[in-house]
């Protein structure tokens, strides 16, 4: 596997889209941050070489989809588009794999890995070496998209201000789901603060002890949690209840 060349390739492959779209640009950073978590975590984990290799080839592969989505639709909805099983279409089925890679020894494992980077829960892999790397790539998208919640422009990905999103309200389903230790499903989000609620309950999905040292090393509960002003006295309160729920479960799980 030589990343940097398949680098190259997927620069390429960008200069089809249009880098200066906020959208766009944000994904951009975000796969390159992807990779960067994949190596912070198999060297956490003391992966072996080609394992740390493979780990960085599906994560700058997993959200190749994303930007012909983004070219349609101009929306990261689920709705508009799969994107995992678009990208594995587009890799396996229109054989832009070889691009990337020239070998086909992995083709299984990335192939997965990919489709599954994005399910509301990871089911059907049984295959351990699959199963660790589909585990890994949803912990590293998870981890940078820690980084995007706290940086990126909030209009770009979470469809409003911060003063618009902490004015509503959490649905119950979504408020109930989170302080029930679950992720929230993309069809239970109606309002902004549903989206936002979603971003931190992701942390209950996290498969390895390491993730959740990084969660906890970067204090991303709390710091996600505390971009938002909640102007609304029952979200504010709501909000500090799932801080304290998300807290003591990443302090206190792991399920390597």
């Amino acid at each position: 596997m030589d990343y940097n060349r398949a680098r190259e390739v997927f620069e390429k492959y960008l200069d089809g889209y249009d880098r200066s779209d906020g959208k766009v640009k944000l994904k951009i950073t975000h796969t390159y941050g992807v990779v960067a978590q994949s190596t912070a975590l198999a060297k956490r984990m003391g992966l072996g070489e080609e394992d740390a290799q493979l780990a960085r080839m599906i994560a700058l592969l997993h959200d190749i989809g994303r930007f012909e989505q983004l070219k349609r639709f101009d929306s990261f909805l689920p709705e508009t588009m799969d994107h995992a099983a678009y990208g594995a279409e587009l890799l396996f089925e229109d054989g832009m794999i070889r691009k990337f890679l020239p070998e086909d020894t992995w083709d299984g494992i990335i192939r997965t890995a990919i489709e599954k980077h994005s399910d509301y829960v990871l089911e059907g892999v049984e295959d351990p070496r699959t199963l660790l790397h589909a585990r890994l790539i949803r912990d590293a998208d998870k981890l940078d998209n820690c980084r995007v919640k706290l940086e990126d422009p909030l209009e770009t990905f979470a469809g409003g201000t911060a003063e618009e999103i902490g004015a509503q309200k959490i649905s119950p389903k979504v408020k109930a789901d989170v302080l029930a230790g679950k992720c929230i499903r993309s069809s239970d989000r109606v309002t902004l603060m549903d989206f936002w609620v979603s971003y931190v309950a992701y942390f209950y999905d996290l498969n390895f002890r390491e993730s959740l040292d990084i969660v906890e090393e970067q204090d991303y509960v709390r710091r996600i949690v505390g971009r938002i002003p909640y102007s609304d006295q029952e979200t504010e309160h709501a909000m500090e209840e799932i801080e304290r729920a998300l807290t003591a479960y990443v302090q206190t799980h792991g399920r390597n």
